[in-house]
């Protein structure tokens, strides 16, 4: 298949998505040796996280190189960006086993308790990249969806290393968006029930208003290892 086959391909699976939106947010894309390399400024995680999908769907793409951000809902330097970073995993409750030792001077990386391992922190551009290790899977997506969090981010890079290792699901998926949905004052998490299938989540429930249901939304998609997000709320105001 030829790189232009492909290429066109992509484009035609990206024109397809209305979430992705390409002619409000163009992807540029280059292709060669099965290498599919996509970069552009989306209008939030769920765009780019679809858009991803249905260019790996396309035949001959073996491998993506991820250059896609979000437009920011607010315009933040990078030092900026990573102290609410820092703050957000530092006061989290959940979390604070892993900081309770203040930050060294000028930010960067948490200093943890060493029997629940290390948070590393950096921004380049808007692109937060945790790195180092946790203790479990629900740790290390909590800590991705709080930078997600922050509203001068572009991308969040989670690389938390989970050690002893643990075996991810559906099961592990749901506990973390119920977690997340519980952590944000926008959505009445008792009012939303989560069901999660083939790392699909689906939303089901009652919630107040547009407001509601779009932060909801927002946060399933910001969890560690969704590919999608179905929501069948009903807004009753």
């Amino acid at each position: 298949m030829s790189p232009n086959t492909v290429l066109d391909a992509v484009r035609r699976q990206l024109d397809a998505e209305h979430r992705v939106d390409v002619a409000r947010h163009p992807v540029d894309l280059a292709f060669a040796d099965g290498v599919l390399t996509m970069e552009g400024e989306l209008a939030d995680v769920g765009a780019k996280k679809i858009a991803l999908e249905r260019a790996a769907s396309v035949p001959g793409v073996e491998h993506i190189v991820d250059r896609l951000g979000v437009a920011p809902a607010r315009t933040m330097s990078d030092a900026e960006i990573r102290d609410h970073v820092r703050d957000l995993l530092s006061e989290e409750p959940t979390l604070q086993p892993l900081a309770r030792s203040p930050p060294p001077p000028g930010g960067g990386a948490l200093r943890p308790d060493t029997v629940l391992g290390t948070i590393g922190i950096s921004v380049a551009h808007g692109v937060v990249t945790l790195d180092g290790l946790v203790p479990s899977l629900a740790h290390k997506r909590l800590a991705g969806v709080l930078a997600w969090w922050v509203p001068g981010v572009r991308d969040v890079v989670n690389g938390l290393e989970v050690v002893p290792p643990e075996e991810d699901d559906d099961g592990e998926i749901t506990d973390a968006v119920r977690l997340v949905l519980e952590k944000d004052p926008l959505v009445d998490a008792s009012q939303v029930g989560v069901s999660t299938h083939r790392s699909v989540v689906t939303l089901r429930g009652v919630v107040r208003c547009d407001v509601e249901r779009r932060a909801a939304e927002r946060d399933a998609w910001c969890v560690f290892g969704v590919d999608g997000v179905r929501s069948d709320m009903e807004v009753r105001g």
